[in-house]
């Protein structure tokens, strides 16, 4: 018999489990207190240009590069609350990990996803970012705002909130361990959310 094959998180949710809810769920609370705020100018200007890298990949549909910005075991959560909570048992508009980010890439590269037909055009702005602290030396929160404006099929929308990044320090700068994006209006009629935040 031959060795176990590799677990791909691009091909299984293996990793998704109560543990892996639980540790995001504590990431994503109470990290965002001004006594862990990280001040270095060099480190916050250094997590503001992977924001706005994250967002220019974005409006320039180049999706495949902005998923080379996620750790392999990763979440992308939009909450439908307010107050975010679970999100096993509260309403979200996305929860993806990586395997469902992959999923639903491959389905825009298929032309046949019939909510971005004809393809959205955005143009995005990222502001505010602030960097804090958390338990590991290897790992931030990054809190910034961000503006969309959106173009489909002739109709001009705005998304505005703000965006919780967990990002894990790299040889290479930072991997998006996860990202919460917290809109104003989600608990409003947002109609059809079919872009990546």
């Amino acid at each position: 018999m031959g060795a176990p094959a590799a677990q791909d998180p691009s091909a299984s949710s293996y990793y998704v489990g109560d543990a892996f809810y639980r540790e995001l769920i504590e990431a994503f609370a109470d990290w965002d207190r001004d006594d862990l705020a990280i001040a270095e100018p060099a480190r916050r200007d250094a997590v503001r240009a992977f924001l706005e890298r994250e967002a220019r990949l974005l409006d320039q549909a180049r999706y495949e590069d902005w998923l080379a910005l996620y750790a392999p075991e990763c979440a992308y959560w939009i909450p439908g609350t307010p107050e975010r909570g679970d999100p096993r048992r509260e309403i979200t508009f996305a929860f993806h990990d990586r395997r469902q980010l992959e999923d639903r890439i491959f389905r825009l590269r298929t032309g046949y996803a019939w909510s971005q037909h004809p393809a959205s055009r955005t143009v995005r702005s990222v502001s505010n970012v602030e960097l804090f602290a958390t338990e590991s030396a290897h790992i931030v929160m990054a809190r910034s705002n961000f503006l969309i404006a959106e173009l489909l099929d002739g109709d001009l929308r705005h998304w505005a909130g703000w965006a919780g990044h967990r990002l894990q320090i790299t040889a290479d700068g930072y991997s998006i361990l996860a990202k919460q994006v917290n809109l104003i209006d989600c608990d409003r009629n947002v109609r059809n959310p079919s872009i990546a935040f």
